[in-house]
């Protein structure tokens, strides 16, 4: 190796650490975008996907899942399980049974978009939590919904006189085997 090489590879090894040292300088001078978790949060990005959850009617508060099962078919994870009953009084059917294995699902968006009624949206809920792995395996998105057409009821004004309003559960049909 020549004299001249070796200068060379010095000025470049030179060259390269004041590279590094003017990255490191920039970073450091940048303020902390650190946040203290549990005590503030950031805001979630619109295109979040948490787990998927049914839609209410914004009019009635009633379920938009009219229990079709396309969603169930359209998932490649099979975790989807969904029933549902004509109930008294309604056109079409109504969901009594709305289950989600979150553990295996993969959040692929196909039921959401398999469904013609848009009745299931990804939910903003990021933090979902538990110590048993069974709180997970059989979400009933059903009884999600109704504590959701809780909140909901209490913050819309009371129906007009001579509309009925919609029911605070919906009620689960009678299996006639069952004595």
């Amino acid at each position: 190796m020549s004299m001249i090489a070796a200068f060379q590879e010095v000025y470049r090894g030179f060259m390269s650490l004041l590279t590094g040292m003017r990255i490191t300088l920039g970073q450091f001078l940048k303020p902390n975008i650190t946040v203290q978790y549990p005590r503030q949060t950031l805001p979630m990005p619109a295109r979040f996907r948490g787990h998927i959850e049914l839609t209410l009617d914004p009019e009635t508060g009633k379920s938009l899942c009219t229990a079709c099962k396309l969603c169930e078919r359209a998932c490649p994870s099979e975790c989807i399980a969904v029933d549902g009953a004509k109930l008294e009084g309604q056109k079409t059917k109504s969901v009594t049974e709305y289950l989600l294995n979150f553990t295996t699902c993969s959040l692929c968006g196909a039921c959401i978009e398999a469904c013609p009624f848009d009745a299931i949206q990804f939910s903003k809920v990021y933090n979902v939590v538990s110590l048993s792995r069974d709180d997970f395996s059989r979400m009933d998105m059903v009884k999600q919904l109704a504590e959701r057409r809780q909140v909901w009821a209490q913050t819309q004004p009371p129906p007009a006189a001579g509309t009925a309003a919609a029911p605070a559960i919906v009620p689960q049909p009678q299996d006639p085997k069952t004595p």
